[in-house]
């Protein structure tokens, strides 16, 4: 279970354990550790926030998927925009649940996915979901967002997140100058002239929501 508030999570594990179904063998603060976990626990469902510092929950979710693919992801949101859901589904996650929903919901999700099935929160459009991705996206954005390596996208997140190089450099166990060759490259990749615009674009695309 992946999330940065700690009463959230304790909210969250008292309501999962509450009738014995099932229990939660661990808790990250962020997405980084999220996939730590994954990997040293092995667990059968990974709840994920998305909003998360260092690592989103979205790009976290990826790296579990790529990694550990039998563990099923439910993302548990309080976002409700296409550019999310869209995300969420293309990276393989198995059920999308909006943190506003009745906990009996997320009590759906998980016993749908231990299925097999793919769980999405009444709040979303099944339909309309399923027809938009059924569509080659149009737009530039997506098609920027899927040319981006995992690293890539992590850097652009510390970047605007405001990290420096170093800071950077440590937390991936890189070095400064490994982080100065990314951001160049991403420079011209995503044709970007100022150090802001790494914010807004990872704004725009979901990266970070704040």
């Amino acid at each position: 279970m992946a999330d940065d508030h700690a009463i959230v999570r304790q909210g969250l594990r008292s309501l999962i354990e509450s009738d014995g179904a099932a229990q939660v063998i661990g808790e990250a603060k962020d997405g980084r550790e999220a996939v730590f976990l994954a990997e040293k626990l092995a667990p059968d469902v990974t709840i994920m926030d998305i909003a998360m510092p260092g690592l989103n929950g979205l790009e976290a979710a990826r790296q579990v998927k790529e990694r550990c693919p039998e563990i099923k992801v439910i993302i548990l949101s309080m976002h409700v925009e296409d550019i999310y859901v869209y995300q969420a589904l293309r990276i393989g996650a198995d059920g999308y649940v909006l943190k506003g929903s009745a906990f009996e919901e997320l009590k759906l999700a998980l016993e749908a996915v231990k299925k097999g099935e793919v769980y999405l929160s009444s709040s979303v459009s099944q339909v309309l979901v399923r027809e938009f991705l059924k569509l080659e996206p149009s737009s530039e954005i997506f098609h920027l967002i899927e040319k981006l390596t995992p690293r890539e996208r992590e850097i652009i997140q510390l970047l605007a997140e405001g990290r420096n190089r170093n800071n950077i450099a440590q937390t991936l166990s890189i070095s400064p100058k490994t982080v100065d060759r990314h951001r160049e490259n991403l420079k011209t990749k995503l044709n970007i002239q100022k150090e802001e615009e790494f914010l807004h674009f990872a704004r725009i695309t979901g990266i970070v929501s704040f």
